[in-house]
């Protein structure tokens, strides 16, 4: 069974993570979270509030990571997800982090990424010349990683599909199924 890498941690936005998870799992892959350490994560749940200038958090769920972001083998996977929240923010900063990230990027793997998840591909290096979607306030982020900003639910840019936040979640793993039927399916 084809195995599928999703890179996350704490305070990742709840749904970015587990429906890409079950999405997946669904059809056919195996998927595994990896994260700083190996251990229960505590996801979180953004939303928007009248009169306020930008999302809320509150806890969501938790979750078991299988491994630890320096145990990967990313030759064992034939895709990779990075999920939104403030977790990116964070984990771009580890080098096995970008490590991984730059495998998929070199090997052409299938990549999803959604919300915050670009700061990950641009703390990578592997953002110039592509055209992305991301969280809209990234939009300065992304162009300063030398990347086209497109405030779209779902921008396929060759094998790497992203979206802005988890409402875009029936375009954009639409998008991010068709290409791994295609370049790496499931069995």
């Amino acid at each position: 069974m084809a195995k599928i890498l999703i890179l996350t941690g704490d305070a990742a936005e709840s749904l970015e993570v587990m429906y890409p998870y079950q999405r997946l799992r669904e059809e056919g892959y195996e998927v595994h979270i990896a994260a700083p350490s190996k251990r229960k994560l505590q996801f979180v749940v953004h939303d928007f509030v009248d009169g306020f200038d930008t999302y809320t958090e509150k806890l969501g769920y938790t979750w078991p990571a299988d491994l630890a972001f320096s145990e990967v083998d990313p030759d064992d996977y034939v895709a990779l997800v990075i999920p939104g929240g403030r977790a990116p923010e964070y984990i771009r900063n580890d080098t096995d982090v970008r490590r991984i990230v730059r495998h998929f990027f070199e090997l052409d793997k299938p990549v999803a990424d959604l919300c915050h998840g670009p700061l990950v591909l641009a703390a990578a290096g592997v953002l110039d010349g592509r055209t992305t979607a991301a969280y809209p306030a990234l939009e300065p982020d992304v162009i300063a990683a030398g990347a086209t900003f497109r405030d779209s639910e779902a921008v396929v840019d060759g094998v790497v599909v992203s979206g802005r936040a988890w409402p875009d979640h029936p375009a954009w793993m639409r998008e991010f199924v068709r290409v791994l039927r295609e370049k790496a399916p499931a069995s």
